[in-house]
């Protein structure tokens, strides 16, 4: 067991796109665990989008992060030491702490998973608050019906993916929009989307969005706002729902993002737009975990994760995601189980 570990702090408020300075290496002692509480190795950490809102210090649906003290996310991780009745040496567990090699968790911070290794990464992306995002975002917001089109945005990110694999599962037309003719191929080849739009090629988005959407559209998961939410909006049939999951477009911007007023096209369609976290479904996680595994379990359901190696490069990952860097779930793979 080591005595020092890395720790990256937030240590400015980013403006814009954040900086390399607004971060901080830092070594730090590796800590003991206490009664009931559990010493957990770090073995993959999940860099989100929305942890770029938590860096700021503007009122949200979560804390920001404070400064001068570690970032946090989710970890998969295993018990190097353990004061704790209900975890031992060597379990593998899931749950939300620090961006360090090291942390003490106390028994309600984390839960038990599978020693499959096969499986560890997973439970940070389709098996894990990635996949529940998927499930109930758009099966208890959009509802989708068997012939229906579904649009959504961010398609080959960790959420898109899985929701626009639902809408498969469910019987509905399926459209992704993405950044890149690899992604826009990854999705129709591999995950059986039945259109894709590149929207780095695309000069007009709502004309492309008529072309691949015929029938208009009656789901729009949204993960990324500006434009291309603009346009799906516009093409919205009767009764049309839409899933507000994330604005990735104006993360970074200094200014007031601003577009077209939606509110007459909601009107007219009488269409439902409905912003939602996934902690608003706390009480049915294991509802969504279950019917997530059998879908996995069954091969109705593919994942992909982009994998950096290594906590010195845990900033460069997270940055990437504004980027469009990665196909699937961001994961840090930061160390190797104990053998």
């Amino acid at each position: 067991m080591p005595s020092k570990q890395k720790q990256i702090q937030l240590v400015s408020r980013p403006v814009g796109m954040p900086k390399d300075d607004d971060f901080l290496y830092k070594e730090i002692e590796v800590p003991q665990p206490s009664k009931g509480e559990i010493l957990v190795k770090t073995l993959y950490l999940s860099v989100d989008p929305y942890m770029r809102g938590r860096m700021s210090d503007a009122k949200s649906y979560v804390e920001p992060f404070a400064l001068n003290e570690p970032l946090a996310g989710g970890v998969v991780g295993e018990v190097a030491q353990s004061q704790s009745e209900h975890f031992k040496k060597g379990d593998f567990i899931v749950g939300m702490l620090p961006w360090q090699e090291y942390s003490i968790a106390s028994e309600k911070e984390i839960r038990s998973i599978s020693p499959d290794p096969s499986l560890l990464s997973a439970h940070l992306s389709v098996l894990g608050l990635t996949g529940l995002t998927a499930y109930f975002g758009l099966l208890d917001i959009g509802q989708p019906k068997e012939g229906e089109t579904v649009v959504v945005s961010g398609a080959a990110g960790a959420v898109g993916s899985i929701v626009g694999q639902i809408a498969k599962i469910k019987g509905a037309r399926v459209v992704g929009i993405a950044g890149s003719e690899e992604k826009v191929h990854y999705l129709k080849d591999t995950l059986g989307f039945d259109e894709a739009i590149n929207y780095k090629e695309t000069n007009d988005m709502q004309a492309a969005l008529k072309e691949a959407c015929p029938n208009g559209i009656d789901v729009y998961f949204e993960n990324v706002g500006g434009e291309i939410g603009d346009a799906a909006i516009s093409l919205l049939n009767k009764h049309g729902r839409v899933p507000v999951c994330g604005a990735i477009s104006s993360y970074n911007k200094t200014e007031m993002d601003l577009g077209p007023r939606v509110q007459s096209k909601l009107i007219k369609t009488s269409s439902l737009m409905k912003g939602f976290v996934v902690n608003d479904y706390n009480d049915r996680f294991k509802e969504g975990a279950t019917q997530l595994g059998q879908w996995l379990s069954e091969g109705k359901l593919q994942y992909e994760e982009t994998i950096t190696e290594g906590i010195d490069n845990v900033t460069d990952a997270f940055l990437g995601l504004f980027e469009g860097k990665n196909l699937g779930k961001q994961l840090v793979k930061v160390a190797e189980p104990t053998k």
